[in-house]
């Protein structure tokens, strides 16, 4: 069977959905798989949306059949059906919305977004189609593609509800905030009554870091509508920010109840699961948490290996050849390791274990674990999905290769099933001692003074996660403190921070590496450091594992404090909690006044 070739050059490059990131969608309006929408298949089954040939019996009962499995929510039972209608034409748009629809819902990305395409390819003037793709686009992060197909729909269909709502999104995602709301409120003056629209509108000035004014247009959004699960779950945000956790709790709990069969319900599920754990209830939140590995959410990876998942609430560690992989980011890596000595032991004698871990990390992790086998994972796009693949393994014998797998995160409900099971130790990854020395040396050649490492911002700062952090124009009253040298320890392009800084008359040195790859200098660098200061980004995550003495900026809605006022992954860290997301004046005065004082004394005493 050959696939109809879908021509998208209006709409941009399709090709590059599928290695988009996660997008945030939990405002996104319309589902490809609700009642309306499979009721309007059906109905263009009922007219006749068929080509006429011999076989046209039993292409109508294959894709009736298809239909019906799909409001079952058997996926994959519908993607069957729709490919055998597939086989009997392999033109019939139906067939292949149908099968988008399945695939987009079994969480194979790649696939649905080239059964969309040819599907539009093929019915160019079937907008439900081009909506569909829209929405997938947007979900998976490429926000272009879909902003640049909605304008297309939009001037075919003006006023549109459900298109100017997911169109707001675009541009609020790609903080066009101002078009948002113009958009917004345009629409609203003619259908004030719409939900959807309130929803949107909070999530603009959420994502502008408003979460007080936000909480306005999404309890306008339930007031219209009760049980509307997406404006429960952005209130519930909205309140944890505010400081009401146990409301927030109340309001994922509602919003989940009411949430779509998939990637709504497990973002809700897994948003639920964080709110648990920032509550202290470990033991509720754990399962919930794990929602973050389910296939519905477009970046969960799939781990590569023929070892069966461990169970441990069900099979004992004692003896086991274990693999323990990393599943999210650099600084989930760090935060979680503390909890591998303790499985090591766990394992006897009897037992080896495995560790994954991103490549630049492998040398501090080796050094923790001297008797473990630990490699680099490596990670790869296959059909818009992340692959993770541990190609270290294929130099173990496959008799002496691990048994078993788990996600690193998933060790939490084990290893730590309160409070009292976390690390006490300052730090648990090891800086090479060499290395260290090096630069201490080098740092001591800058002359007398605090020498302070600084990070400000993430290397991603798209969307929403642009709140989390300051300007760098803001950190001057800690770039200026008296007594102190400042060294940037930043990754990414900052150039035209440095030079405002330099024309400014502040001097911060960077040292002569690579500050994203050369992590073992970066570790290094930062225990030689007085101190490391910075917001919840990799940087500041490695400071404290090594335990070098360091400050945490942190974000109002962390969940990582377990409901306490310490930070129990890293015991030896203080941390200072942003009253919200406008806070930071405040944060970084307060910094200031404590490196003055630090000066004023002669160092630190913690």
């Amino acid at each position: 069977m050959t696939a109809a070739q879908p021509d998208f050059a209006a709409a941009g490059d399709a090709s590059a959905l599928a290695f988009g990131v996660q997008a945030r969608a939990e405002d996104l309006y319309g589902d490809a798989a609700s009642a309306p929408a499979l009721g309007r298949l059906s109905r263009a089954l009922a007219e006749g949306g068929l080509r006429a040939r011999a076989s046209e019996k039993r292409l109508r009962e294959r894709l009736k059949a298809a239909l019906a499995h799909v409001r079952q929510n058997h996926f994959a039972a519908g993607a069957q059906g729709a490919l055998e209608a597939l086989k009997l034409d392999e033109r019939n748009f139906l067939a292949w919305h149908i099968l988008a629809i399945c695939q987009e819902k079994s969480g194979q990305f790649g696939p649905a977004l080239m059964a969309y395409e040819a599907a539009l390819k093929l019915a160019p003037n079937e907008t439900d189609i081009a909506q569909d793709l829209a929405r997938l686009a947007e979900r998976l992060g490429e926000t272009g593609i879909a902003e640049k197909l909605l304008v297309r729909y939009l001037a075919a269909n003006p006023g549109h509800v459900e298109a100017t709502n997911n169109l707001a999104c675009a541009y609020r995602n790609q903080r066009r905030y101002g078009e948002a709301v113009d958009l917004l409120r345009a629409l609203l003056q003619i259908e004030p009554d719409k939900p959807v629209l309130w929803n949107t509108l909070g999530t603009v000035l959420s994502d502008q870091g408003e979460p007080g004014q936000a909480m306005v247009f999404f309890e306008e959004a339930i007031r219209l509508e009760p049980r509307f699960a997406k404006a429960r779950y952005n209130r519930g945000n909205a309140r944890q920010v505010l400081g009401d956790r146990e409301g927030a709790l109340e309001d994922l709990t509602d919003a989940l109840a009411g949430a779509d069969p998939g990637f709504e319900r497990a973002m809700m599920t897994m948003a639920r699961g964080m709110q648990l754990l920032a509550l202290g209830r470990l033991a509720e939140g754990y399962p919930d948490y794990e929602a973050r590995l389910d296939p519905a959410m477009p970046e969960a990876p799939r781990f590569v290996t023929p070892a069966r998942r461990w169970r441990p609430d069900i099979e004992p560690a004692k003896g086991l050849r274990l693999l323990v992989t990393g599943e999210q980011g650099l600084a989930d890596e760090m935060l979680f390791g503390s909890m591998l000595p303790d499985l090591r032991e766990r394992l006897g004698p009897d037992g080896r274990l495995y560790v994954a871990v991103e490549p630049r990390l492998v040398g501090m992790f080796q050094r923790m674990l001297p008797d473990a086998v630990v490699g680099g994972h490596r990670s790869v796009r296959h059909q818009g999905r992340l692959h993770r693949l541990f190609p270290f393994l294929e130099r173990v014998a496959p008799e002496a290769g691990p048994e078993a797998w788990i996600p690193m995160g998933s060790l939490m409900a084990p290893l730590r099933p309160d409070l009292s099971a976390f690390p006490t130790a300052r730090g648990h990854l090891s800086a090479d001692p060499d290395r260290v020395a090096y630069w201490r040396s080098e740092l001591a050649a800058l002359g007398p003074g605090l020498k302070i490492g600084l990070h400000w911002k993430s290397l991603v700062m798209t969307g929403s996660r642009a709140r989390y952090f300051s300007s760098f124009e803001r950190w001057r009253p800690v770039l200026t403190t008296p007594g102190c040298h400042m060294i940037n320890l930043q990754c990414g392009d900052v150039a035209t921070d440095l030079a405002e800084a330099e024309a400014a008359g502040v001097q911060i040195w960077t040292p002569p590496i690579n500050l994203k790859n050369d992590l073992e200098d970066v570790a290094a660098l930062s225990v030689a450091a007085d101190l490391v200061i910075g917001p919840s980004v990799a940087g500041t995550n490695l400071a404290a594992a090594c335990g070098a003495r360091a400050w945490m900026i942190h974000a109002p809605d962390d969940w990582h404090r377990l409901g306490t006022e310490t930070y129990a992954f890293y015991p030896g860290m203080r941390f200072m909690a942003l009253a919200g997301f406008d806070g930071w004046p405040a944060a970084l005065d307060l910094v200031r006044a404590d490196l003055e004082a630090a000066v004023a004394r002669g160092g630190f005493t913690d």
